[in-house]
C-alpha cells in the first residue's frame, strides 16, 4: 500500500501542495498528466530521492518520509531504465543484492529466476550497451524487482519502446502484477497505457491530483 498525506513539494518556483491519494495493496496505479505537472516530483518524493516540505508518506502503514532511499525497500525503474554500461545483464539484475550482501550462491539462484521470468536468459553475459529498448527495460524491471520489494514504481518506463515492443511490455507487466501480487505506481502521460495496465488512475490536472 502507498498512502501520501497532505503532501507538499517545493522546488525552486514548482510548487505542489497537500497531495492526497491511496494506492491498496496489490493495485496497479497510473500517474498522469502534463510534462511539467509534477508526476516524477511525487514518484521521486515517494522513493526517497526529493525532499518534501510537508505531509507524510506511507508505506504498508509504515511512515517512511524520513528514511533514506535504501531504507524503504522501493523497486524504481527511473525513467530510460539508468542500466550500468559498464555491467553485464547479470551483474545489472544482481546489483541490488550485492550491496544488501546477499551470498554470492543466493545472488546467481535470483538472477537466473530473474532472467527466466522476464525471458533474458539469453542475453545474461551481454552488456547492456546494444540491447533493444524491449530488452534494456527487461533487464531495468529485473534490477527493481530483485530484492523481492513488494511495491514498485516506474517513472514513463514505455516512452521510448515502439507499438510492438509496447504491446509486449503490457504483457510482461500484467503477468507480474498478477504473479508478484505488488503494488505499483506507473508514471505515464499515455491514456493507452493507463487503459491496459491501471486499476486506478491518478491525474494531476492544474496543480492538483485528482483519483478515478
Amino acid at each position: 500500500m502507498i498512502e501520501c498525506k497532505g503532501l507538499t513539494i517545493e522546488q525552486g518556483d514548482f510548487k505542489l501542495s497537500e497531495v492526497d491519494f491511496k494506492i491498496e495493496e496489490g493495485e496497479y496505479a497510473v500517474l498522469m498528466g502534463q510534462t511539467g505537472s509534477g508526476k516524477t516530483t511525487i514518484l521521486e518524493a515517494i522513493c526517497g530521492l526529493r525532499p518534501i516540505k510537508s505531509g507524510s508518506i506511507l508505506l504498508d502503514d509504515r511512515e517512511i518520509s524520513k528514511l533514506k532511499p535504501a531504507e524503504r525497500e522501493i523497486g524504481y525503474v527511473p525513467q530510460d531504465g539508468a542500466l550500468f554500461s559498464t555491467m553485464n545483464v547479470a551483474a545489472n539484475l544482481g546489483f541490488g543484492l550485492r550491496i544488501r550482501k546477499w551470498s554470492k550462491k543466493k545472488q546467481t539462484n535470483r538472477i537466473d529466476e530473474l532472467a527466466d521470468l522476464l525471458g533474458i536468459s539469453h542475453l545474461i553475459n551481454r552488456k547492456t550497451e546494444g540491447l533493444s529498448g524491449g530488452e534494456q527495460q527487461r533487464v531495468a524491471l529485473g534490477r527493481a524487482l530483485s530484492f523481492y520489494p513488494r511495491i514498485i514504481c516506474l517513472d514513463e518506463p514505455l516512452s521510448a519502446l515502439d507499438e510492438k515492443t509496447k504491446e509486449e511490455m503490457y504483457q510482461l507487466l500484467l503477468k507480474l502484477k498478477m504473479e508478484l501480487n505488488i503494488t505499483a505506481l506507473h508514471i505515464s502521460h499515455s491514456k493507452s497505457e493507463a487503459v491496459k495496465l491501471a486499476d486506478k488512475v491518478l491525474e494531476i490536472e492544474n496543480g492538483v491530483l485528482n483519483s478515478r
